[in-house]
């Protein structure tokens, strides 16, 4: 058996900064040295950052991408960290002519072996998602070949992400062909409770490729994407070695015994076990083992409980995409209700209470306790508030034009938006949208009012959740978060009932039902796709069903107009949920 000591880069990298991105390999790839290790591995696609969408569809993006993978290992060797071998993900082209149906340019999510200023070794992605929050038959062509290279006598395979996840294909072949290690680098977005599933598979792909495994993953946001990291390496039957935390940056080290191999290096053909054939080229970097050392002490985190990661991975991807999109603060409506305070208190935990700006906008059907809960929670936190009555300014536009019930309603939430809109075009702040998922589902928001906005923070999350964080904030705190308040949101806000205050004694039951009960349907209508006659079966009112059915349906051309915000479900509207806004298509009544 020979040692390895393993560093696992846990990067956030920022998409289309590959300047930026090749500066953070560069300083990670040091770190790594100087605690020691013998290879370090960077995440998927880490040098163009990923998702990159339709950028890798541009000619001048994947040159790019190749000459920044170019020049970096060449900037290694220049600073003295060429010895330490690095395996990184980048955009490369497999060279084939263009023909209808490829995508432009053929471009590969690739990972390179840089060593010693050049670049060792190539691969790309195999098997390409095409599912969920994934396109990728639009943007990539699979890749064919699977390295191997020799370091300190163990034989070190890599895959990219997806051949994690499918049968056949790269896993496989390392289990036919023999490696002592497979590395993994990784770009896999966070849902709730998708720990737990991403080490089974992990073990389960250890032991079917009989080696030791590290799975490094991205962490940060991206869009409506949000990156865990979560970390792994476990041993050939399976067993977790070490575990990186969640939601933040970590360089994960890893000392790892493991089979020293005699393989005869060269090129040889497999039958990847998916109809396709991988080429597996093998090298040889260094043959001795290194000389026998004091291992590090296995570092392994704890996972989060739901509410501690779901939180989480709001406030990362809060202050992810205020930070990497140049905002310097952030404004949204106040109304006293659980929704805005909940949305508050992700913003000042993700970017501090100095930067949050509160706006509060009573209007003639406000209720005291709406605007005592207000002022409760900006004195809790610290924020930066105004308040705005809009009773006169709702009047004036009522002088002008004749509007009732619903029209009437929706125009005090217009005036709310039109305000913070206006705030934010003097200020240069990002609008956070309040709204959960419950009322994006049934179209229980005002479109060009309390749906107007920048990011909407909890659009994917149920009502029920929203209580839920609130209570789980009120009584946890984390080292990464900013606000230093002590049951940051009002009791009264969590327990009162929930009404949008747009006419006297409105309440949300008016138009909707109890959200115990909604939630639970809108999760199996929406999140697991069940028809009308399904969702009877599992014990829904039928009235029901039809009516809410109706109501998610159409509100299909308003979820569209909404503003982006992070993904924390297995089925989010935006990038998961893709349904047709002009559509005849109804569920028929069982």
């Amino acid at each position: 058996m020979a040692q390895l000591r393993i560093a696992l880069a846990q990067t956030n990298p920022t998409v289309g900064d590959l300047a930026g991105n090749a500066d953070k390999l560069v300083a990670w790839t040091r770190d790594a040295a100087d605690r020691g290790a013998h290879l370090a591995v960077f995440t998927e696609m880490f040098l163009t950052g990923y998702p990159a969408e339709d950028l890798v569809l541009r000619t001048s993006f994947v040159d790019a991408s190749i000459a920044a993978l170019e020049a970096v290992a060449v900037r290694l060797a220049e600073e003295g960290l060429g010895e330490l071998p690095v395996v990184v993900g980048y955009v490369d082209r497999a060279g084939l002519e263009p023909r209808l149906g490829r995508p432009k340019g053929a471009p590969l999510d690739a990972a390179a072996l840089l060593h010693r200023g050049r670049v060792v070794t190539r691969t790309a992605k195999h098997h390409l998602p095409n599912y969920g929050v994934f396109d990728e038959y639009r943007y990539f062509v699979r890749g064919d070949r699977l390295p191997i290279f020799r370091l300190h006598g163990v034989d070190v395979a890599i895959a990219v992400c997806e051949d994690l996840w499918q049968e056949g294909g790269p896993v496989a072949v390392v289990g036919e062909a023999g490696a002592g290690l497979l590395v993994v680098p990784n770009a896999s977005p966070y849902e709730k409770e998708k720990d737990d599933v991403r080490l089974e598979l992990c073990a389960r792909r250890a032991r079917e490729a009989g080696c030791a495994l590290v799975y490094v993953n991205q962490v940060g946001g991206q869009d409506e994407l949000v990156f865990d990291g979560d970390s792994l390496v476990v041993g050939d039957a399976g067993e977790l070695v070490a575990r990186a935390a969640q939601f933040r940056e970590e360089l994960l080290i890893a000392d790892l015994d493991l089979p020293v191999s005699s393989a005869e290096p060269g090129t040889f053909p497999y039958d990847a076990g998916d109809g396709t054939a991988i080429t597996v080229e093998r090298l040889v970097l260094s043959q001795d083992p290194v000389e026998p050392y004091e291992p590090e002490p296995p570092s392994i985190a704890e996972p989060l409980g739901t509410h501690a990661e779901v939180y989480s991975a709001l406030v990362l991807a809060v202050r992810d995409y205020v930070a990497k999109n140049g905002f310097r603060s952030v404004i949204l409506g106040l109304s006293g209700g659980i929704d805005s305070a909940l949305t508050a208190t992700i913003a000042a935990d993700a970017i501090g209470p100095d930067r949050v700006n509160v706006v509060l906008m009573p209007s003639r059907y406000s209720s005291e306790h709406s605007l005592a809960d207000a002022e409760e929670l900006v004195r809790r936190q610290g924020l930066r508030s105004q308040v705005v009555p809009i009773a006169e300014i709702v009047n004036s536009f009522e002088k002008e034009i004749d509007l009732s019930g619903l029209a009437a309603e929706n125009l005090q939430a217009r005036v709310r938006g039109m305000i913070l809109m206006g705030l934010s075009n003097e200020h240069g702040h990002l609008v956070l949208t309040t709204g959960n998922k419950s009322e994006l589902a049934t179209g229980y928001s005002t479109l060009y009012g309390d749906s107007a906005g920048g990011f909407a923070p909890i659009k994917d999350v149920p009502k029920l959740m929203v209580w839920e964080l609130a209570r789980w904030r009120n009584e946890h705190t984390d080292p990464g978060f900013l606000l230093e308040a002590e049951r940051p949101v009002p009791e009264n806000s969590i327990t009162k009932e929930p009404s949008a205050e747009l006419r006297p004694d409105q309440r949300d039951t008016d138009s909707l039902p109890p959200y115990e009960v909604l939630d639970r349907l809108l999760d199996d209508y929406v999140e697991k796709d069940l028809g009308s006659r399904e969702l009877i079966a599992a014990g829904h009112d039928p009235a029901l069903v039809e009516r809410v059915i109706r109501l998610v349906d159409l509100a299909e051309y308003k979820r569209r107009q909404y503003p982006p915000g992070p993904k924390i479900t297995p089925k989010n509207f935006g990038r998961d949920r893709r349904l047709p806004i002009t559509n005849r298509w109804r569920e028929a009544a069982p």
